[in-house]
């Protein structure tokens, strides 16, 4: 009976309940701001409202951490009015002390302002490439092609690199051997690229010959452009490649290479 008695006392029975309620109430209203930023929202700002929800996420996460702290403090019968107190006494070793914390929040609340990024945004920041997959108060989280994830504090962010902005321009350089009848090969580029624009999926526009880019020692450079969407660059960049080399073994049109003449004495 006594052990019932001091598992139903206040000071394990209240802490109890605190946590549940803390963990509850995290949860609904966690819930409410998501349907409230992503209710009449356009397609087009999903990711920036998925970018805003991260960061307020993290920021209802440590003050109900807080409040339930004070709360259970209270519960053991300490005064939580004197620490609240006492905090403006110790505001300026607590300022010390979180300022790096507090230059990531700054930082991140510019970059959701100016828009830099958002979550699924695919960017290069110090030489680290990949896709944006969370944004806190204090850190980004990147994750590369190849798997490796890149955790960073925001205010050490100072140049981002956005490949979702605007669309991108995949470029190709064709080479042709100085022999070849350059009519024939821009005739020949001009015709597949017609074909090519109408069939490729991500373009954004049609395949355009922009012309001689180079009189090189290893032949003629043409130089190919074609406007797509973001990040499909290097697929489209390989289907082309892929479709002049067929189309130029169809033509018997000759692609430069490094050959070594032997002689024998």
């Amino acid at each position: 009976m006594e052990i019932f008695e001091k598992i139903l006392t206040k000071e394990v029975i209240a802490p109890i309940l605190i946590l549940l309620g803390s963990i509850l109430l995290y949860k609904v209203l966690k819930k409410v701001l998501a349907t409230l930023l992503l209710r009449h929202t356009k397609l087009a700002d999903i990711k920036k409202q998925k970018t805003i929800f991260s960061l307020l996420k993290n920021i209802l996460k440590y003050v109900i951490a807080i409040i339930a702290l004070l709360m259970i403090l209270e519960v053991y019968g300490i005064d939580t009015k004197a620490i609240i107190a006492s905090l403006g006494v110790g505001a300026a070793v607590l300022g010390l002390a979180f300022q790096d914390l507090l230059k990531d929040f700054i930082a991140g609340i510019f970059i959701i302002f100016e828009d830099q990024y958002r979550v699924g945004d695919t960017v290069k920041i110090n030489c680290f490439m990949g896709e944006v997959l969370s944004f806190g108060l204090k850190s980004t989280k990147i994750k590369a092609y190849t798997g490796e994830v890149l955790i960073i504090s925001n205010r050490t962010i100072t140049e981002v690199i956005n490949y979702n902005m605007q669309d991108n321009l995949a470029l190709i350089d064709v080479n042709v051997e100085y022999e070849e009848n350059l009519e024939k090969v821009e005739t020949t580029l001009q015709n597949l690229f017609a074909k090519l624009s109408k069939e490729i999926v991500g373009l954004k526009g049609d395949i355009e010959l922009w012309g001689i880019e180079e009189l090189g020692t290893d032949g003629i450079r043409y130089r190919v452009a074609a406007p797509c969407k973001p990040l499909k660059q290097y697929e489209i960049q390989r289907k082309i490649r892929k479709a002049i080399k067929e189309e130029f073994d169809q033509k018997k049109i000759s692609i430069p290479y490094m050959q070594v003449v032997v002689h024998h004495e």
